[in-house]
This record gives structure tokens, sequence and C-alpha cells, in this order.
């Protein structure tokens, strides 16, 4: 069974930085494309940046230079470093996993089929 557990997630101010870790298990997770996402009160879940298999990695352009998705193949750990944090990346952080082995990157969220349950990011001005 997948399972998809964030942590790192906290209140800071703004220009301020934190990483953010998946801890994955019940799949292989070196061969699946991963990603993160997030969701601000009364907005649509949004994808922030993904990662294939291979560690080719995209992201949304609001975000391009300031965040960097990594993996840890090895202890199936997801990573996403943040820096020069706004008010605006406040949010529930989530990661999420694609259904299918050697499936490409995405940041469209119908393409996942795996959650975790998200950790709070807060940023204050």
């Amino acid at each position: 069974q997948v399972h998809l557990v964030e942590s790192g997630g906290d209140s800071v101010q703004a220009g301020g930085s934190l990483r953010l870790s998946c801890a994955a298990s019940g799949f292989s997770f070196n061969v699946y494309s991963m990603g993160w996402f997030r969701q601000a009160p009364g907005k649509e879940r949004e994808g922030v940046a993904t990662i294939d298999f291979n560690g080719r990695t995209s992201y949304t352009n609001s975000v391009e230079g300031r965040f960097t998705i990594s993996r840890d193949n090895t202890n199936y750990i997801l990573y996403l470093q943040i820096h020069s944090l706004r008010p605006e990346d406040t949010a529930i952080y989530y990661c999420a996993a694609r259904g299918a082995r050697w499936a490409g990157y995405s940041l469209a969220a119908s393409d996942y089929d795996h959650w975790g349950q998200g950790t709070q990011v807060t940023v204050s001005s």
C-alpha cells in the first residue's frame, strides 16, 4: 500500500527558507515520477514542482528559481527546498506519486493517484 508522509512545514517570515520532506513507502519509489502540490484556502490545488524517475524536473512559473525538488532513491524520500518565501506561498503542501511505473512527470493534480496528508507552510510579511 502506497504511503506518503510529509514533514517540514512551519510558520516563517517572508524571505525565509524551508525544506519539506516526503517519506514514501509501499511502492518502488525510484521508478515513479513524483510531485509537490499546494493548496491555499479557497483556491484549487496547484502543482509547484515535479521530478521524474531520471531526476528531470519542472516547476510552475511562480516558484522557478526559488523552489528545488529532489529525491533520494535510496531512502525513498522526496524533498522540496524553498527559498525566498513569500506570503503568497502560504498553503498546505502535499507530495504525490503517479499511479504507473515510468510515467512522466506532470504538474497536473489529475495525473497523480497517491497523496500524502499535507504539511502547512505559513509565511508572514
